[in-house]
């Protein structure tokens, strides 16, 4: 089969022809139709993401596909079913295997290429949302990054759990793109994002993937007793958290690695995964794509990510059903 592959941490992705894999107990093997890419997946090919891949490896974390093959002792899905899944890494190829257990069923009107970027980006936010940090209707909740592919889903979401959003993003593009999605008030990231929030009545929960200097200008902006939400650090700057403004204003900090959620309590994705196509099949749901690139031009995909050149989800078509 053909795939992606990273030779070298750092280095460029190639193609290459590798053998088909065969699904093991427990496993399914997908033909994949299309694969999200993720912030994670740049930091995975340089060696710097917390679950590290030696060379050679496929890089792509989410995929929808078509069951092909179960591997023994896998009573289903059945073979012709079409499913999204988070893999880790294995996506960016014509085939991949898959945990049984990890395959989601997806509503038949869903077109792949939203299927391919669903899970991850509102799986984050609906858990950081509702999970960790208990949104409630009528909270502020500030968004940082909040027109990248899981800032764009958490104003989506916190509209549609009844808080009023705000959000920032960089430029006059991407904040319209916020707005769209149900933003209330939207800021530049130059603007004083501190001055501005407080006029506003303070955060009460921050979400932030972002990390940075603007951290610390939301964190003061945000009320006593607020929630902030680590996410990731797409700025490159780990963000360093005074304990003395937590203990002043008993705020909670809660971190969140949503992948992690597959061992450590796999019904909260369950349950999570439920709710979100729930929500899409009612059309409350209305995934934002960017740009939709075909397997050999996955490079190209992990480039607009690093470049910010992105907005919302950047798909890599695999094949057509």
């Amino acid at each position: 089969m053909r795939a992606m592959r990273i030779n070298k941490l750092g280095a460029a992705l190639s193609a290459a022809d590798i053998p088909r894999p065969t699904p093991k107990p427990g496993e399914v093997l997908l033909r994949v139709l299309a694969c999200g890419v993720n912030f994670a997946d740049t930091l995975m090919v340089q060696g710097k993401y917390q679950e590290k891949q030696d060379p050679p490896f496929t890089p792509g974390m989410e995929i929808c596909g078509i069951v092909e093959a179960l591997g023994e002792g896998v009573a289903g899905p059945a073979p012709g079913t079409r499913v999204a899944s988070y893999v880790g890494s294995g996506g960016f190829a014509e085939y991949a295997v898959v945990p049984s257990a990890s395959c989601v069923a997806v509503p038949d009107a869903m077109p792949d290429e939203e299927v391919a970027g669903f899970l991850i980006a509102y799986g984050t936010s609906h858990v950081a949302l509702d999970h960790r940090a208990r949104l409630q209707p009528r909270e502020n909740l500030l968004v940082l990054g909040a027109s990248g592919g899981v800032g764009l889903t958490a104003v989506e979401l916190g509209r549609l759990m009844g808080a009023n959003v705000i959000a920032v993003a960089r430029g006059a593009e991407k904040m319209a793109i916020a707005e769209a999605a149900g933003a209330a008030h939207v800021f530049d990231n130059d603007d004083d994002i501190r001055a501005e929030v407080k006029a506003l009545g303070g955060a009460d929960v921050l979400y932030d993937p972002v990390g940075g200097d603007l951290f610390e200008a939301a964190m003061r902006a945000c009320n006593p007793l607020a929630r902030l939400l680590p996410l990731g650090f797409a700025s490159g700057k780990v963000p360093q958290i005074p304990a003395n403004i937590l203990l002043v204003k008993n705020l909670t900090v809660h971190g969140l690695y949503w992948g992690a959620y597959a061992k450590l309590d796999p019904k909260v994705l369950t349950e999570s995964f439920a709710r979100l196509f729930e929500w899409y099949s009612e059309g409350a749901l209305k995934p934002h794509i960017s740009h939709v690139v075909p397997l050999d031009e996955a490079e190209h995909a992990l480039d607009l990510l690093r470049t910010r050149k992105a907005t919302g989800k950047v798909v890599v078509k695999v094949a057509e059903r």
